[in-house]
């Protein structure tokens, strides 16, 4: 074999080896609380996302009984992932994982008590409003024949 294709087949078999695994771990506090990612839905927490871009993700945290929480959370890359390293990176025959792990913690949301009377009283002004508002009934029209000329 010459040494062109003995060189061929190293430089092909290093990159096929070569991998770079990437990860988020999102956490809160209390689990289960829906997670959205760039407007699109991930999963319930503790939960683990595969990622391919570095940079900044708007998040949304949603759980019944707490206030929804909307942030803008950085994944930056590490050293190994920067110019001209990233190259050498996916070329060398090693497995590399990068694991990011962000938390977020929601806020109860405040229970205030209800007074049932000023919910009718409520209502009460709201009907009245409504039927305040209602147009008059349109004003019938007179049909007259048409004059027609000789």
């Amino acid at each position: 074999m010459n040494r062109v294709g003995v060189f061929a087949s190293v430089v092909l078999g290093m990159l096929a080896c070569g991998c770079v695994e990437r990860e988020l771990d999102v956490r809160s506090n209390p689990p289960g609380a829906l997670v959205y990612m760039n407007d699109q839905e991930v999963g319930r927490t503790p939960v683990q996302k595969r990622f391919v871009w570095y940079g900044y993700y708007d998040v949304q945290v949603r759980k019944e009984g707490y206030q929804p929480l909307k942030t803008t959370t950085p994944v930056i890359a590490p050293w190994w992932q920067w110019l001209p390293f990233d190259f050498v990176a996916e070329l060398l025959p090693f497995h590399f994982k990068d694991t990011h792990t962000v938390s977020y913690t929601l806020a109860a949301t405040p229970h205030t008590e209800v007074n049932p009377e000023d919910i009718v009283e409520r209502g009460e002004m709201l009907r009245g409003d409504l039927e305040s508002s209602r147009a008059p009934k349109a004003a019938t029209r007179t049909t007259t024949r048409p004059t027609t000329r000789p």
